[in-house]
């Protein structure tokens, strides 16, 4: 079965860190491979990725803070989470395109939770 398995979320304080990972299952040529996270009452918006030529995209409101990381052999990505705050809690949603079948994956999603 084709899958993108997600591991990590949680409760942290502001000012704390996550780490979240992603491997992919069974997904053949993936072409690009990120986060995405969606705030109650939001849309889903991008957070950081690899895109097809293997450079990283960040959302403004994460640069500095956040940092992706892969592990090809394993097929896993990784959100390492810095300095977290309020408004990044969400769930977040592991994202990869396959060439192969020319489809988009999603995971089921990680639920971070920024709170005192």
């Amino acid at each position: 079965q084709e899958q993108l398995v997600e591991s990590g979320g949680g409760l942290v304080q502001p000012g704390g860190s996550l780490r979240l990972s992603c491997t992919a299952r069974n997904i053949l040529s993936i072409v690009t491979m990120g986060w995405y996270r969606q705030a109650p009452g939001e849309q889903r918006e991008l957070v950081a990725r690899f895109t097809s030529v293997g450079t990283t995209d960040y959302a403004d409101s994460v640069t500095g803070r956040f940092t992706i990381s892969r592990d090809n052999a394993k097929d896993t990505i990784h959100l390492q989470m810095n300095s977290l705050k309020p408004e990044d809690a969400g769930v977040y949603y592991c994202n990869a395109y396959s060439s192969y079948r020319a489809t988009y994956y999603w995971g089921e999603g990680t639920l971070v939770t920024v709170s005192s």
